[in-house]
């Protein structure tokens, strides 16, 4: 066989495995270490699949992982994500869906300290869940906007997303970071206007709670104070230049430690969970971005990105519709395979076509991002729905994946917006020292 036939046959060998469940990591890098064996040797994969190993879990740039995912576990052992709660809900709860649009406002906050999207839908269940069962929220609407809202982590900086395709394109984590700002706060006003119109249209599914004074109201922005601090330290510092994405992280991370234990709430327990989690998580993912890297490299020899680059190239059509059948493949794909695993199987594919036609590589991260947001609440992948289905076990998944559906609306249309008016991606980056 040709190297692109065997590159071909590889890729629906790595379809099929993923579609029995088999693990991400793992698939990618038994089928990246056969397929480099017959196209080179057996005596190159393995000395392949041993150098990748090394480079990953020695890099320097991939630290950040662990140093967020550990700054969003101690906010969330330390209780800052329920003050966040409480906080949106002084502020929205008397709203129709005003608990429900709470839960989103809260999971914009997590996301800017914790990185991960299904972690953030995790946090957000176990928090918000309860409350709306005692104000009798429909619980298809509850679990819904839970596992949107949680998507935003992904989004919202700082993102383990952002931060694997920085390292992947070789563009400025701070810039990618900084660039998910306006798109996040735009999809997050989008989804508590989808849930308003919802409220409106069907009152039964969330009733309005109990009003609040401006006196409660102001007082409530005490619960956002530790948040605030964390996000004007990471970003504020990488804004201004004063310190890398790493030590960004580093210092986000010392910071959420320095205010738990101020405020005395972080008890050895939560700490030991928050380090537990923390090894957990990161592994996890240094995992898939290894499996990533070794099938990453059997791609590379059997040239069958530079191929299908070529070919998308040279198609006679505008640039915009080749870009529009990129974003509509990731919004397929993103239904079957998980976020992270999708980025790093296609950007080495992709990404020489769309900076090959002249598109803003800062601009396709975001894009790419949101649109495989739409990936976690679809099924049958839409592992933020499993989560909450998960944390929540009386709630089934059929009934968290209806109550998500509305809001693959909202993406759909904050994808079209950022499409239209790339400004809103890069007018922030651009202002970085």
């Amino acid at each position: 066989m040709t190297p692109v036939q065997v590159g071909i046959l590889g890729c629906v060998v790595l379809v099929v495995l993923l579609m029995s469940s088999m693990p991400v990591a793992f698939v990618m890098a038994a089928v990246g270490v056969a397929g480099f064996a017959l196209v080179v040797t057996p005596h190159a994969a393995l000395s392949m699949v041993t150098s990748d190993l090394y480079a990953t879990f020695s890099s320097y740039s991939l630290t950040v992982i662990p140093l967020f995912v550990f700054m969003g576990q101690i906010a969330f052992h330390a209780g800052i994500s329920r003050r966040l709660f409480d906080t949106a809900y002084k502020w929205l709860g008397a709203l129709p869906g005003g608990l429900a649009m709470a839960t989103v406002g809260a999971c914009t906050g997590f996301g800017a300290i914790c990185g991960s999207g299904p972690a953030t839908a995790a946090t957000m269940a176990a928090v918000a869940l309860p409350e709306m069962r005692r104000y009798k929220y429909d619980m298809e609407l509850g679990s819904g906007s839970v596992a949107a809202g949680g998507s935003l982590g992904m989004l919202i900086p700082p993102s383990v997303v952002f931060i694997v395709y920085a390292i992947l394109t070789e563009q400025s984590v701070g810039k990618l970071f900084i660039a998910g700002i306006i798109p996040g706060l735009l999809i997050a006003f989008l989804f508590c206007v989808t849930i308003y119109i919802n409220a409106r249209l069907r009152p039964h599914l969330a009733p309005a709670g109990p009003r609040t004074t401006w006196k409660e109201k102001i007082v409530s922005l005490q619960g956002v104070s530790e948040t605030l601090v964390l996000f004007a330290l990471v970003m504020g510092g990488m804004f201004y230049g004063f310190f890398t994405p790493t030590e960004a992280a580093a210092i986000g991370a010392g910071g959420s430690l320095v205010i738990a234990a101020f405020k005395r709430r972080l008890t050895w327990k939560g700490l030991t969970r928050a380090l537990v989690e923390t090894v957990r998580t990161s592994c996890m993912v240094m995992f898939v971005v290894t499996g990533a890297v070794v099938f990453g490299h059997f791609l590379a020899v059997t040239r069958i990105p530079f191929e299908l680059a070529s070919w998308l190239a040279g198609l006679p059509l505008p640039g915009f519709v080749i870009m529009a059948f990129i974003i509509l493949f990731y919004l397929v794909s993103g239904c079957f395979v998980d976020a992270l695993a999708l980025i790093l199987l296609t950007i080495p594919i992709f990404y020489p076509v769309v900076t090959g036609l002249g598109y803003h590589p800062i601009w396709f991260g975001v894009i790419i991002v949101v649109v495989t947001q739409m990936g976690v609440i679809s099924p049958p992948v839409g592992v933020n729905a499993y989560v909450v289905s998960g944390i929540e076990r009386d709630i089934p998944l059929q009934t968290v994946f209806k109550g998500a559906l509305p809001f693959l609306g909202a993406l759909v249309v904050a994808a079209a917006i950022l499409v239209a008016f790339p400004q809103l991606s890069l007018w922030l980056p651009a202002l970085v020292k």
